[in-house]
């Protein structure tokens, strides 16, 4: 009540905890299951059907969707756990690494840009679990930026496109590989100053 001493004051309730199993990791895993449908759908025939590369893009966009939605119900709801921060990343690197690698293997994207952004998506997952014990690491913005480009960008090699429309999905595939470097970076930038912070903590 008003003016009652400190001391008499009730005790505040403790934060309940979140439960691992909720809609966001729901989906987050939804996500990983639908990588391999999504490879088996693309290298229907001889991968250049177009029928199938459009279903390879609708499962594609489905898997692609969830990573917005899932992250909006954590937030909204209250729903992040360590769980999520970590398969969150992971689920988004599975499905990116698995649309380039089978670009790459029908001959529709140059091995060097898989390369590039497989190097830079493997490293940082590896990174995440050297500090993991320091802390969890979470999906920056800019690296959300950045999986919405590379979204794009699949989404585009995976359409039968011709003319002016493959010279946007190159362009936007460039843009993509900038971000990819660029925030991967800012990744170990982080991890750094997370050891360092522990490590002062410390002391």
């Amino acid at each position: 009540m008003l003016g009652a001493p400190e001391e008499d004051m009730p005790d505040a309730a403790p934060a309940r905890p979140v439960p691992v199993l909720n809609i966001a990791n729901v989906l987050t895993v939804l996500r990983i299951l639908l990588v391999p449908v999504f490879l088996v759908v693309l290298f229907v025939g001889d991968g250049h059907e177009t029928p199938w590369r459009i279903a390879a893009t609708v499962v594609f966009a489905v898997a692609a969707i969830t990573d917005r939605i899932d992250g909006q119900l954590a937030r909204k709801y209250g729903l992040v756990t360590d769980f999520g921060k970590l398969a969150d990343p992971i689920a988004d690197k599975a499905l990116i690494g698995a649309a380039l690698v089978g670009l790459s293997i029908l001959g529709d994207l140059s091995w060097w840009v898989t390369g590039i952004i497989a190097a830079r998506e493997i490293g940082i997952t590896l990174l995440r679990f050297a500090v993991l014990r320091h802390g969890v690491i979470p999906a920056s913005r800019g690296g959300k930026v950045k999986t919405l480009v590379q979204s794009l960008a699949i989404g585009l090699y995976l359409l039968p496109l011709s003319g002016v429309w493959a010279t946007v999905a190159a362009v936007v595939m460039g843009v993509a590989v900038f971000l990819t470097v660029v925030t991967g970076l800012d990744y170990v930038v982080q991890s750094i100053r997370l050891r360092a912070g522990v490590h002062h903590a410390a002391r």
